[in-house]
């Protein structure tokens, strides 16, 4: 292009400021950027401050100098918009290797059921079976896993979560109940209890482990004995701080009534009425009361209790899991050999949490649960004679 200019760009006040603009923000593209100095550079109108040549403009910007020549030009010839960006390839430089029918067909087959043997598809499964069906004879592996990624496909993933059941309404009615229920404000008169079950199996040494020292790691065989399962009954108050673990031999209802009788005449002797949290399993309800004791105690017992249940497979409601899964992190998550060891460990954790009060705060309320829950919710449409139909 030489060192002079043939063609003068001369731009507005509102074309500069917008090339300013993005010269300065630093959000555009590199490429834009840099094609926007170099228009700023070039220009040669009231508003420059200084007169660039190709050379000097090449020298500031690292540029070659044809490359200046080039961005002036389609400025004067294109206009702004094809100056400041790349020109768009009507046509790959290198022609796909898969059309949109094959790619069909590979999404087909990664969201189909693995062979027998196997427990997902792996990108060598699907690479083979891509070959044996001969929807593409010859393919890679990266190329398989550019499509599945640009398709967001992750076939040997899989999110394991709670399931709403079926019955939507019913569903989100319990779970709107204890999300309620949470909200308000509970008393020493009526306090609120939040119950949960779990299982945990006995292991011991086979040969005795080696403690940790400076430069070495603990170190424990991998064999183990087998010495029995126990049930764990957690009861937590999440707003006083306080919680009662223990472990029986057997999780019957005749057990969750022992325990309830505990929480009842010992824990809150002095409670009105007990509001109790649970799950819904067929051992949590009055009639295991009068399954464990005579009809008289069984109905005082019966007259406490408030009991509250979480929907099917929303578990995820019952505070007492998070309990249960700090007390699986801090004092479960070692090898424990027979039941006094556990009750012993158990006593100590329990006491210690108790002592500092731990509470949970629960945030999630009913509104919350119907903007982010949405979904779960029906959709009524109001028909012609004014009344509203729900479609879920």
């Amino acid at each position: 292009m030489g060192k002079g200019r043939r063609d003068k760009v001369l731009l507005n006040t509102e074309q500069r400021q917008k090339l300013e603009e993005i010269s300065r923000n630093g959000y555009a593209p590199a490429k834009k950027i840099l094609h926007a100095q170099v228009l700023l550079m070039c220009d040669e109108g009231v508003g420059a401050t200084k007169k660039w040549t190709d050379e000097q403009i090449s020298l500031a910007l690292n540029l070659h100098r044809n490359t200046v020549g080039r961005i002036r030009k389609r400025f004067l010839e294109q206009g702004e918009e094809p100056a400041l960006n790349r020109s768009q390839r009507k046509s790959p430089p290198v022609p796909a290797k898969i059309d949109g029918h094959q790619e069909a067909q590979i999404i087909a087959l990664c969201c189909s059921e693995p062979p027998a043997g196997q427990a997902h598809w792996s990108l060598r499964l699907l690479t083979k079976e891509i070959k044996n069906r001969k929807i593409i004879t010859e393919i890679s592996i990266e190329t398989v896993k550019k499509h599945l990624k640009k398709n967001e496909l992750r076939p040997w993933k899989i999110q394991r979560f709670c399931i709403p059941e079926r019955d939507l309404a019913r569903f989100i009615s319990q779970m709107e109940v204890i999300l309620d229920l949470y909200s308000q404000q509970h008393g020493e008169s009526e306090p609120l209890i939040c119950m949960d079950e779990a299982a945990i199996q006995l292991t011991g040494h086979v040969f005795e482990p080696i403690p940790v020292e400076p430069g070495h790691d603990a170190k424990e065989d991998y064999h183990y004995t087998r010495e029995g399962v126990q049930a764990l009954f957690m009861f937590f108050d999440p707003n006083r701080g306080w919680r009662r673990v223990s472990n029986r031999d057997h999780r019957t209802r005749v057990d969750w009534a022992i325990e309830v009788r505990q929480l009842l005449d010992e824990d809150y002797p002095h409670a009105h009425k007990v509001k109790l949290v649970c799950d819904n399993l067929n051992t949590h309800n009055i009639a295991s009361l009068y399954e464990a004791f005579p009809a008289p105690e069984a109905h005082r017992l019966a007259r406490k209790l408030e009991i509250y249940y979480t929907p099917r497979n929303g578990s995820w409601l019952n505070i007492a899991e998070i309990e249960l899964s700090v007390l699986s992190q801090q004092c479960l998550d070692k090898r424990i050999s027979s039941s006094e060891q556990l009750s012993t460990e158990l006593a100590a954790w329990q006491n210690t949490r108790n002592c500092t009060a731990s509470k949970v705060i629960w945030h999630f309320t009913t509104e919350d649960a119907r903007v982010k829950l949405k979904h779960l919710y029906p959709i009524f449409e109001i028909d012609e004679t004014g009344d509203s139909n729900a479609l879920f």
